[in-house]
């Protein structure tokens, strides 16, 4: 399993309108088409934190392969009022808001 963890900034009271958008998200095709396995969307302190799990390593791949696909494009928009980047000088695509594993255990 591959996963990515984003990194940003959204108002905590924000978290019920950002579910709704990635439930709706979700139930479609989006999730198929990205490999994608799992998605956890957290908030702390005005900090958002998004886990997407993949199936294999391919995932960021996949996400960079659907960046046009009109449902991601309409997602992206509509987050763009409740999720700000953590670095607005530095954001440039949300590959610049993921954060870097430097550990990794599993159960064997």
């Amino acid at each position: 399993m591959y996963s990515t963890l984003i990194v940003a900034r959204m108002e905590p009271q924000s978290s019920g309108a950002v579910a709704a958008l990635f439930e709706e998200f979700d139930s479609g095709d989006m999730p198929d088409l990205m490999g994608t396995r799992r998605r956890q969307l957290f908030h702390y302190h005005g900090l958002y934190f998004h886990v997407q799990d993949f199936a294999d390593e391919h995932g960021g791949a996949a996400i960079e392969a659907v960046r046009t696909h009109p449902s991601f494009v309409q997602i992206s928009d509509d987050l763009k009022q409740f999720i700000t980047a953590y670095d607005p000088k530095t954001w440039q695509s949300p590959k610049d808001a993921m954060a870097t594993p430097f550990y990794r255990w599993t159960a064997q």
